[in-house]
């Protein structure tokens, strides 16, 4: 595919246009001429192979200060015109094939599924239980205000007006003219409040519309091919939320913010039905109900609009009492609605009396809907998890322990540990003295364990435990919430997150299960979680992923012999160097058996627009995850050979040891990364609540796995996606072993999707830009290290090339191929800006400078999309 799909790049074109004008009209033709000339030079430099050549360079460095600024903007908002285009495409693509069989749709599946010998009952089954959890967080990756988004989904409205024949012209170009005078980049960082009705506003404006219209799909698809229905109460997918629930190393999520969460969070659901029991009261004038539906609400000429009414009075109740709260004023709980079961029992009663009365085709309107909302969003909308680092709850006990004499806690072995909060968890006293007065730290953790334990179940989604190394780490946080009055059992879940971490999970979760307390707390359900973020920071991409693989595998193994049904909960990022990447292969992907009809996933960032924020795409998405899930459930890959796990051992070790000596070991490595990426600068840019880093004077080892991918992506060297596979696989192919490794790639879909996505990420890799940075920025004792790693990046694309058998990387992916392509004329003037921006404010500080260089930094993650 050699140009783009012409309704594609009309749309470009249409947008484009629109912006140059409103530029012109700003700054003068003389600009916009110029602004033009730089896009050609970069379209011309990219074709020659030369990104970074002269003239381009030149035509740069003639722009004064101010018209830095406004070129730097100018193509950024073109990229951003340029995702919504295509986001749209995507859609538009879809309209009228959203029932086609295609092999990763839902329909596809199940007709091979049916030919594959399983009964249509056991399929029935298996979706009626499917239990996929999708987790919002709110990484700083989104780089997009909220005012922005919303004025870009207002051009997609847009978009859909035109392809209707719609005359379109002038409101595109106000809501163009609108977005270029609103600042791109926000005047302060947003709070996680902030970040939670961030969230919220993605559920209200797509997945609330998306989710009963999947579900619709979803049942009418299942019934044509097993004659059995979705039922009414099936959730096949949910959304949780860390957003005002993560506090792991950031001081600004409190108990008071965690509580304000929850509080907005059911009052938006609230608010919500309200609005969708104003239409049904508006549909359900009809006179005739069944006698259980007469007797519930006596001699009324319009039964259902009387049975919503009092429905609606508790809604407003509720909605009443929570805004109280929200203001701190004390209020009666006795009405308020707090679980589904009070709001779906009256619907189904509205809904079997509408079917005994042959109103069947009113029931399957906007009340299935409403009752399929129900569902998914509880009074909810999203159930918050708790997340913490294991530290704060052992500096808990180790000032309790200090209080009442009985030593030094974090001095105990791990045997101690067990068996100290195994008998206080057994103990009917309680533990926390009344009159003790801990420090500021540990009184915050104590706090928040107060919000949960108040907290009803339903609106609780896990307690994460960061750096979970010990069962001590996950007794301790049932200790300490038994403390707090908790009268359910929330799941506890361990976060293994480094590689060593990994390797020892089993061991941990093992000594757990042997545990006959904690056996019975879990009640056959044990959840895991599997760092990619940090596992892949501190070994490299490759040994990260197979200790992924591997603890997956031992996880399985050993609840199945204990009897326990294991939920994994995978902590991906958007990036390859997180554990990104297509959710339907990533699923398949993992060891047979792991899925078992569960799966938790974060979806993070700018992904979660990307991937939810339009309610076409959503539904698309969430086909994908629950497809996969039922696949990777009823019909899992076979075990791989021994032989192939034995090569992926060798790869890995290799891979660890070179990717390691590097970034542990060779004394320029940190002084290398921070001249060369605008590592530092990041810090400028007020992308999320949480700052960079863990410890505010760290180095690399303490920086967060996000800005650690951000900055390499910014300079298009993209180093913690690649270092380390480029030794292990030239080592695999010196040894001979290419045949292997090609049949590892064609039979063993976890190894294709390693292949697969190393080689998306090297073709997003750019050695000529990444040594245009080095040019301006790297002194010249350093540039020796960065010229050594442009070179194993050149050899991995062609290592890349070699193991495909193909002349050019994503000879199989024109789509994203294209995309890239199309791009790089923009994203290229933006990294060579960046590079003299991050020059001149590193030796004159300016705030206009700094202003330009953190729109690059937003555009360049535009035309990157999964920059984190």
């Amino acid at each position: 595919m050699n140009s783009l799909h012409e309704d594609l790049r009309d749309d470009v074109r249409m947008l484009g246009d629109c912006l140059g004008e409103i530029i012109a009209a700003q700054r003068g033709d003389d600009f916009v001429a110029k602004i033009e000339q730089i896009r050609h030079l970069a379209k011309q430099a990219r074709a020659s192979g030369q990104p970074a050549d002269e003239e381009l360079l030149d035509a740069l460095k003639q722009l004064s200060d101010d018209e830095l600024l406004a070129v730097a903007r100018a193509f950024s908002q073109f990229l951003n015109l340029a995702n919504l285009a295509e986001e749209h495409h995507r859609v538009r693509r879809r309209s009228g094939v959203l029932d086609a069989c295609h092999s990763d749709s839902f329909c596809g599946l199940l007709g091979r599924l049916l030919q594959q010998g399983l009964s249509k009952e056991k399929i029935a089954e298996q979706v009626s239980q499917l239990d996929v959890e999708l987790v919002l967080t709110a990484h700083p990756t989104e780089v997009n205000r909220r005012t922005l988004i919303q004025k870009f989904d207002a051009m997609t409205d847009c978009l859909k007006r035109n392809d209707r024949g719609e005359s379109v012209e002038h409101r595109l170009r106000d809501l163009i003219a609108q977005a270029w005078h609103t600042n791109e980049i926000r005047t302060q960082r947003p709070t996680p409040v902030d970040e939670a009705k961030w969230g919220f506003t993605v559920i209200e404006n797509s997945l609330w519309h998306a989710v009963p219209a999947f579900l619709r799909r979803m049942d009418r698809q299942l019934f044509e091919a097993t004659g059995h229905h979705l039922p009414l109460d099936a959730a096949p997918v949910r959304f949780a939320s860390w957003m005002g629930g993560d506090r792991d190393g950031n001081p600004n999520v409190t108990a008071d913010v965690t509580e304000r969460v929850l509080l907005l969070s059911r009052w938006m659901a609230t608010d919500l039905y309200l609005k969708d029991i104003e239409q049904l009261r508006i549909e359900l004038s009809m006179g005739e109900c069944s006698d259980e539906l007469r007797a519930a609400v006596g001699d009324h000429k319009e039964p259902y609009r009387e049975l919503l009414r009092k429905l609606r009075q508790r809604f407003q109740t509720s909605q009443q009492c929570l805004q109280q709260c929200l203001r701190g004023e004390p209020v009666d709980h006795y009405d308020m609605i707090i679980t589904r079961e009070l709001v779906a029992v009256p619907l189904l009663l509205i809904d079997r009396s509408l079917r005994a009365c042959g109103m069947a085709v009113i029931a399957d309107g906007l009340l299935q809907d409403m009752l399929r909302r129900v569902a998914c969003f509880g009074m909810n909308l999203v159930r918050l998890d708790i997340r913490q680092n294991s530290d704060r709850h052992e500096q808990v006990f180790s000032e309790l322990c200090e209080y009442y004499d009985l030593g030094d806690y974090v001095s105990w072995t791990e045997a101690e540990k067990q068996a100290w909060l195994i008998s206080e968890l057994e103990n009917k006293r309680p533990l926390l003295p009344a009159h003790w007065q801990p420090s500021a730290d540990v009184a915050e953790v104590l706090e928040t364990f107060k919000v949960v334990a108040r907290e009803e179940a339903d609106a609780l989604g896990s307690y994460v435990i960061s750096m979970a190394s010990q069962p001590s780490d996950v007794l301790a946080v049932i200790l300490l919430l038994r403390e707090q009055g908790i009268t359910h059992n929330i799941p506890v879940v361990p976060l293994f997150e480094t590689l060593d971490d990994l390797d020892n999970a089993r061991h941990c979760i093992s000594q757990l299960l042997d545990i006959p307390w904690y056996k019975a707390y879990i009640d056959g359900h044990q959840e895991v979680m599997i760092g990619y973020s940090d596992s892949a920071k501190d070994a490299g991409q490759l040994a990260a992923a197979w200790g992924q693989y591997r603890a997956q595998e031992a996880l399985t193994e050993l609840c199945k012999s204990h009897d326990v049904h294991l939920k994994l909960f995978h902590g991906r990022g958007g990036t390859v160097g997180r554990g990104g990447g297509p959710s339907h292969t990533a699923i398949l992907a993992q060891p047979p058996g792991s899925v078992d009809g569960s799966l938790r996933v974060t979806e993070q960032g700018e992904m979660i627009r990307f991937k939810f924020g339009v309610p076409e795409i959503a539904e698309r998405n969430m086909e994908l995850y629950t497809s996969a899930t039922l696949e990777a459930t009823l019909n899992p890959h076979a075990q791989p050979k021994d032989e192939w796990r034995a090569l992926m051992t060798q790869l890995s070790a290799t891979g660890l040891k070179h990717y390691r000596e590097v970034v542990r070991h060779d004394p320029q490595f940190v002084a290398y990364f921070r001249a060369a990426t605008p590592e530092q600068e990041l810090a400028k840019l007020p992308l999320g609540s949480r700052p960079a880093k863990r410890k505010a004077d760290g180095g690399v080892e303490s920086l967060r796995a996000i800005p650690w991918i951000f900055a390499w992506t910014q300079i298009r060297l993209m180093l913690p996606a690649w270092l380390g596979s480029d030794n292990a696989l030239q080592d695999a192919v010196d040894k001979q072993q290419l045949p292997l490794i090609n049949e590892m790639r064609q039979q063993w879909p976890f190894f294709r999707t390693y292949i697969d996505m190393l080689e998306m990420v090297v073709a997003k890799a750019d050695e000529n830009i990444a040594a245009y940075y080095d040019k301006r920025l790297v002194s010249d004792e350093l540039m020796v290290l960065g010229a050594d790693l442009r070179c194993r990046l050149a050899h991995t694309i062609s290592l890349v090339k070699q193991i495909k058998g193909q002349d050019a990387l994503l000879v199989e992916n024109p789509v994203i191929r294209q995309s890239i392509d199309v791009r790089n004329p923009y994203i290229d003037p933006l990294h060579l800006l960046q590079a003299e921006l991050l020059y001149r404010d590193r030796n004159q500080p300016d705030e206009r400078l700094e202003q330009a260089l953190m729109i690059t930094m937003a555009g360049i993650s535009a035309g990157m999309r999964n920059t984190g």
